[in-house]
Order: structure tokens, then sequence, then C-alpha cells
């Protein structure tokens, strides 16, 4: 199967370890995931405010160039990005006239065939049946799996069986050693992009997300978004002025947990990039 890679805007910019580390881990393992050519901005969260039509057709322009280069599927890691083009795909899917006149604004041919897979679909089917072969170092920490809003939700568009209490992550952080802990606020909101113009509500939020995550005893928080480790990571400072009180955990993306898991450098993840410093047995050997 061809899969593209579709990084968006935050994998080139303030998350690029989470590219570094994805690119990372897929090199480790022999996983070839092309960039998708010519790739846009999938209107993040402000288009579909502003214009409707306009915010399917930036995700749509983005699986027109891949299904033209000949991808099956697209693998997008951030997301937002995963919901806005899983969305879209939706909709153009169920309504012909709205993608012939999509593909009209396009002027590309657009047959909307591709599919769209997020980071832990990936994962779960390309990298954890090869992880029986290696020789993973041991972790042992116990993890809070934070998947955030967009990645789950709307549940009939995006399809995850249980999208108030997901399990996929959890399988993924215990196959390569680490123990998820049973908590509240895995699907809770962080605050999102509130991040800049109201920095008190995103403290608020993530705070209790870190609260929870480190009254139940978890080590770290392993996220999949990249908004939810700015918020939880970067944010930092904010939360714990509004709580009072400090919180100890580092916020992982879970392909830098893979990552460390398989050996690979921490500096080779990314991780020297968090502002909240990650103390973690670091892995014997510079892959």
């Amino acid at each position: 199967m061809s899969t593209g890679f579709y990084p968006g805007c935050s994998l080139t910019g303030s998350s690029r370890e989470y590219s570094e580390s994805l690119l990372a881990v897929a090199r480790e393992l022999g996983l070839a995931i092309p960039e998708v050519p010519d790739w846009n901005c999938c209107g993040a969260t402000a288009a579909h405010n502003i214009d409707p039509e306009l915010a399917l057709t930036l995700p749509a322009r983005i699986l027109a160039h891949a299904e033209q280069a000949g991808m099956k599927e697209v693998l997008v890691p951030c997301a937002a990005c995963y919901s806005r083009l899983q969305t879209t795909r939706h909709h153009l899917r169920a309504d012909p006239d709205l993608l012939a006149r999509i593909s009209g604004r396009l002027q590309m041919e657009f047959h909307c065939e591709i599919d769209v897979i997020n980071i832990l679909q990936w994962l779960e089917r390309e990298v954890i049946p090869l992880l029986a072969a290696k020789k993973l170092s041991s972790l042992g920490y116990q993890a809070a799996c934070y998947y955030g809003c967009l990645l789950v939700r709307p549940p009939r568009i995006l399809g995850f069986d249980r999208p108030e209490d997901p399990r996929i992550m959890d399988r993924i952080v215990a196959a390569i050693g680490l123990r998820p802990i049973e908590w509240a606020f895995k699907t809770e909101c962080c605050g999102a992009g509130f991040s800049i113009s109201r920095t008190d509500i995103v403290a608020r939020l993530s705070g209790k997300i870190l609260e929870d995550a480190q009254s139940r005893g978890a080590e770290l928080v392993v996220v999949a978004c990249p908004m939810c480790h700015t918020n939880l990571d970067m944010r930092r400072g904010a939360i714990e002025r509004q709580a009072g009180k400090k919180y100890r955990l580092p916020v992982l993306y879970i392909t830098q947990a893979v990552g460390l898991a398989l050996g690979i450098s921490p500096r080779k993840l990314g991780l020297n990039r968090h502002f909240v410093p990650v103390s973690l047995r670091a892995p014997a050997g510079e892959n």
C-alpha cells in the first residue's frame, strides 16, 4: 500500500520534533512514507468559521495531490489536520455535486477515493507488528494516554469505537513497555487554539488534565496532537502559576515514546526541544 505523509504546518514549524520522531521511527523500521507533493495548509480551525467551501477546498487539494501521486492513503499525524482532511473526505464522498464543484475550483481531476489515517492507526498497523523482531529498551513508566478532542470527535465521521474512552494509544504504549493508567481526562479539551488569545483558559483546562494524570500515578503524558503538546508543555509555567503547584510530568509525542523504546537517541527524537525537561532513562547507543 502506498502511504503518503502529510506533515501540515505544525510539524514543519512549532512541533517539528513530532515530524523528526515519526521519520526517525520510520527509518529505523524501514518504512517508506513519502511526503505528499506540493501540500498546503489544511485550513486548521479558522477556515471553516469563515468560508465553509474554502474549508473543504484546502484539504481537498491535499487529497487530490496525493491521489494524483498514486498514493492510496494519507498519514496525517496532526490531530487537527486529521480532523479537517477526514471531515472533508466524508462530506465530498457523500455529495457528488459538492465533489464536482470542489474539483472545479481546484481545476484538478479528483475522485476522492483516497483514505486518511491518523498516527495511532499507522503505528498499530505498521509499527507494532515489527517490534517483535526488535530488542526494545525497557521504559516501564506509568503513562497517561491523552487523546484530546479532535482525534476522536465527531464520532460519526472519525469512527473511533470508544470516543469517550478510546484504547488504541493505550495498546500502543503497552506494546513498547509503558504502563497506561486509567484516568478521567483522556479526551477532555486542553484549551486548543486559546493558547495565545486566552492563556488563562488554557492554563485552567490543561491544569485539570495534569492534575488528574499526576494524582493517578502517571509519570509522563503521551499525546498525538501538536496543540495538545504546546498547551501541556509550553504553557506549563502559566498552568503552575494558576494552580499554585508544580507538575513534574513531561509530555511526549507517541512517536517519541516509540522511538525511545527502539533505542533511538533522544536528540534524534527532538526531546531537546521540549520546555518541560524529559529526564527519562536515555536508551544506550546512538542510532
